[in-house]
């Protein structure tokens, strides 16, 4: 993947709702054209949102549940097959392999990282 040097403003950044949140429920994504879970992710007082997350090559849906992830929150819906992704889990790309962001410690849901 290219680095994109184009610098941005503080403001540019402000406007990226990035918030903590834990996953509720994860599922096999079906109907995904590359391998994908369905995840339920909670935002406290922000409210429950769905997303697709292509992470079956270092998570299983079980394993998963209960962890708390960084995603961004205000991306216009996406459909993606059958589900309404409504966030963007946030994670380190590595080839094929995904490692979600997560906090090192439990924090409230729907914090803002900043």
């Amino acid at each position: 993947m290219e680095q994109n040097n184009e610098l941005i403003s503080w403001n540019d950044f402000a406007k990226i709702e990035i918030r903590v949140g834990t996953i509720v429920n994860a599922e096999i994504f079906k109907e995904a054209r590359i391998p994908a879970y369905k995840i339920t992710i909670d935002f406290g007082d922000i409210g429950i949102k769905k997303s697709s997350a292509q992470i079956t090559k270092l998570y299983l849906p079980e394993e998963i549940i209960g962890k708390q992830v960084i995603s961004v929150v205000n991306f216009p819906t996406k459909q993606i097959a059958n589900v309404q992704s409504e966030c963007l889990i946030l994670g380190v790309v590595n080839g094929d392999e995904v490692t979600l962001l997560t906090t090192d410690k439990m924090v409230k849901n729907g914090l803002r990282i900043g």
